[in-house]
Parts: C-alpha cells; sequence; structure tokens
C-alpha cells in the first residue's frame, strides 16, 4: 500500500501499538500525533493522504482539527475513530467532512482490509456506525436528516445516466470498485470515473454523503444497510 497515512490519538500507547501494527502489514505511517493542533501542523508539513482520527482529545478535538484540514486539503481522507458505537458525534465527523468512523474495538486484519479498500473507493464505516447512520439520515425529524436535505436541496432535479444509478446502487450496498466493475462488466478504471461524476452532479464530497443520497432518495434498505 503506498498511502501515506498520519495517526492522531491523545494516548500515547495506544498510537504506537496502531503505529507498530499497520508498519507490520507494510502501511507506510509518515508521522502522529497527539491532539488536533499537533494534527493540523503535521498534516501541513507531512501531507499525508489518509489520516486516522481520534474523535475526543484534549487540545484540540478531532472534529474541529478534521474541518481545518479538510478546508485546507480537501482531497484528504480522514477517518475517525471511536470507542463506542453510540458515539454522538458520527453525523457531526460526516458533515466537517470524514470519509469514514471506525470502531477502535475491530480487529487489525479488518483495519487492515478496509484501508487497503479505501484505494478502491470503500466506505470505511464499521457496520453498526453505517447503520446507525443510514437509520439517521432516513429519518427527517432528526437534526442528520435535516442536514442531508439541506446538503440535497440543490440536487433534486440532478439527471444521472443508468449507469451512474446502477454504480449509486452498488456503492450503497458497500462493494469496491472492482466488485461493482464485476457486477457492471466495466473497468475498475470505468468506475470510478462514474463515482468521480456522480460526486460532481450531486454535489457531494465523499461517500458517506453519496449512501446519504441513496438513503434520502430510498435506493437502501434494511437488507442492504447491513451489508456496509
Amino acid at each position: 500500500m503506498k498511502t501515506k497515512i498520519m495517526l492522531v490519538d491523545d494516548h500515547p500507547l495506544f498510537l504506537e501499538g496502531l503505529q507498530y501494527l499497520l508498519e507490520t502489514y507494510g502501511i507506510k505511517v509518515v508521522g502522529t500525533a497527539g491532539n488536533g493542533r499537533e494534527a493540523l501542523e503535521k498534516a501541513r508539513a507531512l501531507k499525508p493522504d489518509v489520516i486516522l482520527m481520534d474523535v475526543l482529545m484534549p487540545g484540540g478535538d478531532g472534529l474541529e482539527a478534521t474541518r481545518r484540514i479538510k478546508a485546507e486539503r480537501p482531497e484528504v481522507k480522514i477517518i475517525m475513530l471511536t470507542a463506542s458505537e453510540e458515539d454522538e458525534n458520527l453525523f457531526e465527523a460526516i458533515k466537517a467532512g470524514a470519509s469514514g468512523y471506525l470502531l477502535k474495538s475491530l480487529k487489525a486484519r479488518e483495519l487492515v482490509d478496509m484501508l487497503n479498500n479505501l484505494e478502491e473507493g470503500a466506505a470505511p464505516l464499521s457496520s453498526g456506525l453505517a447503520a446507525r447512520l443510514l437509520q439517521e439520515f432516513r429519518n427527517n425529524n432528526t437534526s442528520a436528516g435535516m442536514v442531508v436535505r439541506d446538503k440535497l436541496k440543490d440536487t433534486k432535479e440532478a439527471q444521472l445516466t443508468k449507469r451512474q444509478l446502477e454504480v449509486l446502487e452498488l456503492v450503497t450496498k458497500g462493494k469496491t470498485y472492482k466488485e461493482i466493475g464485476k457486477v457492471l462488466g466495466l473497468s475498475e478504471r470505468t468506475v470510478k470515473y462514474h463515482m468521480e461524476r456522480l460526486l460532481v452532479i450531486l454535489h457531494l464530497e465523499n461517500r458517506a454523503q453519496v449512501i446519504a443520497y441513496a438513503a434520502k432518495k430510498g435506493l437502501t434498505g434494511e437488507e442492504e444497510t447491513k451489508e456496509i
């Protein structure tokens, strides 16, 4: 994996352990930070492709750091790390531009696979969190539902091609670009192109927001939610 990763967490032992684990699997860690302020400084200097960011930290939390980093470097992918499925910051993180949200309790192999699949367009969302995200986006009476309505108010008339709709539906099922290509008989490069066009047409920033769009439009079901 050629992707450069930066780690942010206020617990040195966890940080060192995570760095050792990733490097054992051949994943390059370009640097670490212990709080949000340091994360912003290190992101400017190291220019990582992906940041694994703890949500709650003293001396600058992960949400604010995510907002500021994304404002300066919108191309960087930030994956939030949390200790609980009940983390109330899930929706705020997606609003801030986070590309995914993972539980710290997931197994090492699962984390590595998700990071590898990130390059293929997979949504790095722990299953329980993905289910919560979709359920909340379906509920128009919640603050998260309001966020989605605001985000989608300019996309109601967006015209997607049949192929783009097919890609959109498969994306919400947690399929990687390679898997989508096999289903639709397309090359991985062509699937990536359709996904890029999808984001442009719908005025969305990342795959998590695409999932929100699909939920709002009724393209996901309870069965699909479990597969993400």
